[in-house]
């Protein structure tokens, strides 16, 4: 298993796996994160072209796709202001082909940073499960741009 930074050769690939990854949401409780067409093209490629989009594969095949860069989120410093660089976390989504998915992600960031950030959408129960099984405390409530609230969480190495 390999986990590498996304081309534009892989952009058919991870918008096939944003695709299902909507479908998943949509029948397991959380149609309202994503909708219909969450994360926008341009904002993949954007993703790409600063080199913050990831692939996770086995062999040829890419099984699933994430975004992670290290800095200060601004929606995350309005509450829960940090005075260190954190990783942050964003837009992760599989094929369900292979499970641990989170697990690899987080391992992949302790290796680059000792505080990581993660948020995900109230419904979205499958990523909080998987968020908390990786020990993330859950900080509280951030807002996004369009006011849409989102469940913060961060993960603190022994620093």
């Amino acid at each position: 298993m390999n986990i590498r930074a996304a081309g534009i050769r892989d952009m058919g690939r991870i918008l096939e796996i944003y695709e299902y990854a909507r479908e998943y949401m949509k029948t397991h409780g959380n149609p309202n994160q994503w909708g219909d067409d969450r994360p926008a093209k341009s904002v993949i490629a954007d993703d790409i072209k600063a080199q913050r989009c990831y692939v996770i594969e086995e062999g040829d095949h890419i099984f699933a796709c994430f975004v992670f860069a290290i800095g200060f989120e601004k929606e995350y410093e309005t509450d829960f202001a940090s005075t260190v660089e954190y990783g942050m976390i964003h837009r992760v989504a599989s094929d369900k082909s292979k499970g641990g998915i989170v697990e690899r992600i987080v391992d992949f960031a302790k290796k680059k940073v000792d505080v990581l950030r993660i948020d995900t959408h109230e419904d979205n129960k499958t990523m909080q499960n998987a968020i908390e099984k990786q020990k993330f405390k859950r900080l509280g409530i951030i807002h996004l741009d369009d006011g849409s609230p989102r469940i913060l969480y961060e993960l603190k190495e022994d620093i």
